[in-house]
């Protein structure tokens, strides 16, 4: 006899009636739960659905206490999942970015720097610029935030889904001078064409070694309204000939 099943006697003399079966109920079972839920667990980790694993047994409770029906405790368990999803993306895309500090906007002291403009930075981290395949350049002398600025930005329009590489104009022409040396053109190209937004900082901070030239032009003739590109510079627009 199955351990889910208990006879018992009765008091009933009809012989049909002699004894009764008393079915516990499934959940109730000493242990069971316990197998059911790392059963469960294993087969939502094969699915890759970790999110929705961690949340499980709050979500269950909540769906038992409020009485919850099937479609709406799948909609919070699906939520849940697209959150750590998303988190995780935030974090991986974050990751190969490669900023150089990971800077807010909240950070950014705007009150102390009149002449930035918090208006347009928000409408640039909005990322409607990108979604348009626009370019950006910040302009200025060392020192008033540049760098802060366009890492910042970058941050805000990860946490909007698109992909971004930051790297300063020194470390961007020596990817391609050490790569040139070992044939891999082809291959560092490829990363900086393939993001939605390339961050060039530091552009004029420093002397450039020949080809240097070369180089970002084919960068950003290649990306120009395919892939949107953010430079900073504290030298004036009508000097960049010089680069």
């Amino acid at each position: 006899m199955p351990s889910n099943f208990k006879w018992t006697s009765s008091k009933n003399t009809r012989s049909s009636d002699r004894y009764r079966i008393t079915l516990f109920r499934y959940s109730s079972l000493p242990g069971r739960n316990d197998t059911i839920n790392a059963h469960l667990r294993d087969l939502l980790n094969q699915l890759r659905l970790g999110g929705l694993a961690q949340s499980l047994e709050v979500r269950l409770q909540e769906a038992k206490s409020s009485r919850l029906d099937h479609a709406e405790f799948l909609e919070l368990i699906f939520q849940d999942e697209l959150v750590v999803r998303r988190d995780r993306q935030v974090e991986r895309y974050t990751k190969s970015a490669g900023f150089r500090e990971l800077k807010s906007l909240d950070e950014f002291g705007f009150e102390f720097n009149r002449s930035v403009k918090k208006k347009i930075i928000d409408e640039l981290a909005a990322g409607d610029f990108v979604r348009k395949g626009h370019d950006a350049i910040f302009v200025g002398p060392p020192g008033v935030g540049k760098s802060h600025l366009v890492q910042s930005i970058g941050r805000e329009l990860i946490r909007e889904g698109y992909t971004v590489y930051y790297r300063s104009i020194v470390d961007c022409v020596r990817d391609f001078l050490h790569d040139e040396a070992f044939e891999g053109h082809d291959k560092i190209m490829t990363r900086y064409l393939k993001p939605d937004l390339l961050i060039l900082d530091d552009m004029g901070m420093k002397h450039l070694p020949k080809r240097s030239g070369e180089f970002l032009f084919e960068i950003i003739m290649r990306r120009h309204e395919l892939r949107s590109t953010m430079m900073t510079s504290n030298r004036p627009l009508e000097e960049r000939h010089s680069y």
